[in-house]
């Protein structure tokens, strides 16, 4: 017995030096004190700063600070994007016009390349669309040449019916109220002369800015419809592997929306010209065909254009036939924008537009101020395309897209 236990204490040191080698080597001590009784210490004694944070801020104003700042840095990249774009007026332009030029002319040059090469089904789409614009050309100022002293002379006498009309009641104008706008129009003339001749002067100067941006567009398109999928193949070859899917879905989106609105316009507008000068033409108002090439130009400005296009056939209505032809112009106003707005648009355009009206009316108005009429028409097509990238990178975000790089 005393030997067996003097061996059990023998052995007992080793054991417990063994031990305490395993706890030199990394085992974990036993807790002592508070920890050993999982006493934990009170929240208040000693309070984190995420802790104050938490209960001084709440939860929904760190919510709309983070997206305050997050739209914050958004706008100022958009504004720093529209300010360059700003500085080059002219090329921005010139661009677009050559991918409208793209949109529309690349069914008929694929067809064409079918039976020719790529360079000369180019050749030819191009120059056939050449034709057409300028025999339209032609055609408008045929058409004014031919009608232009019967029109002076029906505006003569238009004048002298809408004098009379004044005259009567309901308005009961002066007698001499309209010689005498007459005569102060011609003496504004008169005395600023010299400022409408510098104005003349600049707009010379403008034609030569339409010019350039019109050989330009012709210069791009050349090669946008040759090897534009050349171009965007390689440019999406110099991105990084994990961003060329992301930037090939949105530029797919972006350009299946902009043709989709482009050609849709330009449909929606040909209808418009179409009843608006038979309209015209049936009335006897007229400058039926440059009136219906008006609003055919005046739709690609939605919500806007073609109101006042047909506000300019009203008026001319008005001096050439009368008051009553001049209402029947306004009804005719109002049927037009009914088709266009209840049937054309919904029936044309809803693939390639998915915008609330008010979103276009916003667009439209923003763009006038930004760029005048020039931001008016690009104004619709590009948020259409923005908001379709947007559509198209949420439903495959770049967190589950596959990787394009084999």
């Amino acid at each position: 017995m005393r030997n067996r236990s003097g061996s059990e204490r023998g052995r007992s040191p080793a054991v417990h030096g063994g031990t305490a080698r395993q706890r030199g080597n990394g085992a974990p001590r036993p807790a002592r004190g508070a920890r050993a009784l999982r006493v934990r210490r009170p929240v208040g004694d000693r309070p984190t700063r995420e802790a104050g944070v938490a209960t001084e801020v709440s939860r929904w104003l760190r919510v709309a600070a983070a997206y305050g700042w997050r739209l914050i840095v958004v706008g100022a990249a958009v504004y720093a994007i529209f300010a360059a774009l700003g500085r080059f007026q002219l090329v921005t332009l010139a661009v677009f016009l050559a991918l409208v030029l793209t949109a529309l002319l690349e069914p008929s040059v694929s067809l064409l390349n079918r039976w020719m090469p790529r360079s000369v089904a180019v050749t030819v789409g191009l120059l056939l669309a050449i034709v057409l614009v300028f025999g339209v050309l032609s055609l408008i100022g045929a058409n004014v040449a031919g009608e232009w002293e019967g029109l002076r002379r029906e505006f003569v006498g238009g004048v002298a019916r809408i004098e009379r009309w004044l005259q009567g009641p309901p308005f009961r104008v002066r007698a001499g109220t309209l010689s005498d706008l007459q005569a102060r129009v011609s003496r504004f003339v008169t005395s600023h002369r010299a400022s409408l001749i510098s104005t003349a002067l600049s707009g010379v100067g403008r034609l030569v800015e339409v010019l350039t941006v019109g050989v330009l567009a012709l210069f791009c398109s050349v090669f946008f419809l040759h090897s534009g999928d050349r171009m965007w193949a390689w440019f999406g070859g110099q991105l990084p592997g994990r961003g060329r899917h992301p930037v090939r879905l949105a530029g797919r989106a972006a350009w299946v929306t902009f043709t989709g609105y482009t050609r849709g316009i330009v449909v929606v507008a040909a209808i418009n010209a179409v009843l608006v000068g038979v309209g015209l033409f049936l009335l006897g108002v007229p400058l039926a065909v440059p009136l219906a090439v008006l609003e055919f130009f005046a739709a690609f400005i939605p919500l806007v254009g073609s109101p006042v296009a047909l506000a300019v056939a009203a008026v001319v209505a008005l001096a050439a036939k009368g008051p009553l032809v001049a209402a029947v112009v306004v009804l005719l106003i109002v049927a037009i924008g009914q088709i266009e707005g209840h049937v054309l648009h919904p029936l044309v355009m809803s693939r390639a537009v998915r915008l609330h009206p008010v979103v276009v009316a916003l667009a439209v108005i923003c763009g006038s101020v930004t760029a005048g009429v020039p931001g008016a028409i690009v104004a619709v097509p590009l948020v259409s395309v923005a908001w379709s990238v947007y559509g198209a990178l949420r439903a495959h975000p770049p967190e589950t897209a596959r990787p394009q790089g084999r």
